[in-house]
């Protein structure tokens, strides 16, 4: 990996890790493009820069994050983490697998798209507009949403616990802060179950240089994915969910185009 590509996959990673157009594939897109061979320090970077985006929600909703009186915030999260993290456990050598087969995620990413085509219509009355409403139940109910982006990759982990908020009855707005926060734990967890298996199994990747670069990717995804959560609320707002469904129909049917033609990617 050059520099360039540590700066280009940092800025996509930042700006798609909290939309509901699935990181995954737009970073395997971006890898192929670009040449980028895929080898245990790849692998991790792709991984780890997630931190920077976790960083990002904290910051932004530093308020939330820091009102330690409010016991009830960091409950409802636990209980949300719980479904997807006990599924992404005793699944891991299937989920390995479906994650390393391109078509898979293009098609996912694919019916993805047509399914927020309608999400607006489907859900339009909402009856909860903030976090603070969230009953417990309901936010267990989003973390069994959220297992779909877990046995289904290129779904998107966003698209799948925003979805799940809508039917839930939360607002779109409320859906989509409470899927940042929901984040927060959930991609913690990947972050240091790699870094962890990375320093058991490869330790000769953890070189200064690459640390470096790591730092670097983390950093740039912070400061990307700061102004693209702030966007993102704004417009969904205002205009829901249609633009991401075409994008992602075109997205997925590009990907599989391009597997027609023999295009190999490294998911």
């Amino acid at each position: 990996m050059t520099w360039l590509h540590t700066l280009i996959l940092s800025i996509i990673e930042g700006l798609t890790e909290f939309l509901p157009i699935s990181s995954t594939g737009h970073m395997a897109l971006a890898s192929a493009f670009m040449g980028i061979e895929k080898n245990a320090f790849t692998t991790l970077f792709i991984e780890n820069i997630q931190f920077g985006t976790i960083l990002s929600v904290i910051v932004v909703y530093w308020s939330k994050f820091v009102d330690f009186k409010s016991w009830h915030f960091y409950l409802k999260l636990f209980y949300a983490f719980i479904p997807s993290a006990v599924v992404g456990l005793l699944l891991k050598s299937y989920i390995d697998e479906a994650i390393q087969t391109p078509l898979f995620v293009a098609c996912t990413m694919f019916a993805g798209g047509f399914v927020l085509l309608f999400v607006d219509n489907w859900f339009n009355k909402p009856t909860i507009e903030s976090e603070e409403q969230v009953p417990y139940k309901k936010a267990w109910m989003i973390g069994v949403y959220q297992i779909l982006a877990v046995v289904l990759p290129g779904l998107s982990r966003s698209a799948s616990t925003i979805i799940g908020g809508m039917q839930q009855k939360l607002t779109r707005k409320a859906a989509a802060e409470f899927s940042f926060f929901l984040g927060v734990p959930t991609l913690a967890g990947a972050f240091a179950k790699s870094l962890w298996d990375a320093y058991r199994k490869t330790p000769e990747i953890l070189t200064h240089h690459n640390i470096i670069v790591l730092a670097s990717g983390n950093l740039i995804g912070f400061i990307v994915a700061i102004f693209a959560i702030k966007g993102f609320i704004a417009y969904l707002t205002k205009h829901g969910f249609k633009v991401f469904g075409y994008y992602r129909i075109v997205f997925g049917l590009l990907i599989i185009v391009m597997l027609l033609m023999n295009v190999h990617f490294d998911f």
